[in-house]
């Protein structure tokens, strides 16, 4: 799923969970966060490469639209960063060590890795063999589940109507619950 809608949806989330009890805005924050991070994080290594190195701006928005295989040139050492940030993040074992780690620490936490395990979960089924697999069970095996490519356009159209209809649910059910 494209960041965008990772982010409407925990965004949705939030809301509904703000109907049970107040949502610092700290966690709110930090859940949005955790929501995009897994698709920004990966490019830290071609934003490093381009403020220090040789790298320039076209070449990091060349690689944020790129096909899988037509990614633009870059240094191995980038594209090893990029590609391990983009494993860690979705992978199961990597946020259960951080769930079993954090979770008992501070309540304030699991909003925010709900979120992040979210991300994860719906990039399972929403990337296609031939479309980044998420390596779900990284650093154990690369291989990726074969799910609906997330940019397929009816898929697109279908989960911006969906989130369109939740978004107006959300503002119909506030009104008539301050009525």
């Amino acid at each position: 799923m494209d960041i965008v809608a990772h982010t409407l949806w925990v965004g949705a989330g939030l809301t509904l969970a703000s109907r049970r009890a107040p949502v610092p805005p700290a966690v709110i924050g930090a859940s949005l966060a955790l929501a995009a991070l897994p698709d920004l994080l990966h490019l830290v290594p071609l934003v490093v490469w381009w403020l220090v190195g040789d790298g320039n701006f076209a070449a990091l928005r060349q690689y944020m639209a790129a096909l899988p295989g037509h990614e633009p040139a870059m240094p191995p050492a980038v594209h090893l960063w990029s590609h391990h940030l983009h494993c860690l993040m979705h992978s199961a074992p990597v946020a259960g060590l951080a769930t079993v780690l954090l979770w008992p620490l501070r309540r304030i936490v699991k909003l925010p890795l709900l979120a992040w395990w979210s991300h994860i979960v719906i990039d399972v089924f929403t990337h296609s063999a031939e479309f980044y697999p998420v390596p779900v069970l990284y650093p154990v095996t690369y291989r990726g589940f074969d799910g609906l490519a997330w940019n397929t356009p009816w898929f697109m159209v279908f989960n911006y109507a969906a989130l369109t209809a939740v978004g107006v649910w959300l503002l119909r059910s506030r009104r008539a619950r301050r009525s």
